[in-house]
């Protein structure tokens, strides 16, 4: 299947189950990611990641496949202060944000993450916004490569701690 041939749209409310589902696999599997007994109110935010879509400027975003079938998700952040994160990036102004992708295992490798990654990036840019952050943990170094090919930069003032999980910013900055 080519990239031509996925799709990166809205969420619809009843898929949200699904996605939870997927991110709480994807995420369960990660080696060195705290598990559901130890960070168990992470994981209860997972299964219901259509939450985030209660406040405004917020967006959980699919990318499908000719079928529909959801291959991956990610949250997309127009406004900071809905972000929910540790550290100072909920008080970044003109900034967007993303969370919580996850491809599921059987589309990995395919390009989805970078489809959704440049799809919040495109919404960014879209609304004149000046950067996009995101954060990652050493369990996700995967894909700190394709987030550094596509422009992002470490930034250790959007670092911070979630219990015993080290948490590191990223930045991309945006020329309008």
């Amino acid at each position: 299947m080519t990239k031509s041939q996925y799709k990166i749209r809205n969420a619809f409310p009843s898929e949200f189950e699904a996605i939870g589902k997927l991110l709480i696999s994807v995420y369960s599997q990660l080696d060195g990611f705290p598990k559901e007994n130890e960070q168990p109110n992470y994981y209860k935010m997972l299964a219901n990641i259509g939450d985030f879509t209660n406040h405004a400027e917020t967006e959980l975003l699919v990318a499908v496949d000719k079928n529909n079938a959801i291959l991956g998700a990610v949250v997309y952040f127009n406004d900071m202060q809905y972000y929910g994160s540790g550290g100072i990036a909920t008080k970044e102004k003109n900034t967007a944000g993303f969370r919580l992708l996850g491809v599921d295992n059987d589309a990995r490798g395919k390009g989805i993450g970078k489809l959704l990654t440049q799809e919040c990036i495109r919404k960014a840019t879209q609304n004149s916004l000046n950067q996009v952050i995101i954060h990652s943990t050493l369990a996700m170094q995967t894909a700190w490569k394709m987030y550094e090919n596509l422009g992002f930069k470490r930034s250790e003032d959007l670092d911070f701690m979630q219990g015993e999980l080290a948490v590191f910013g990223f930045r991309l900055k945006i020329i309008n």
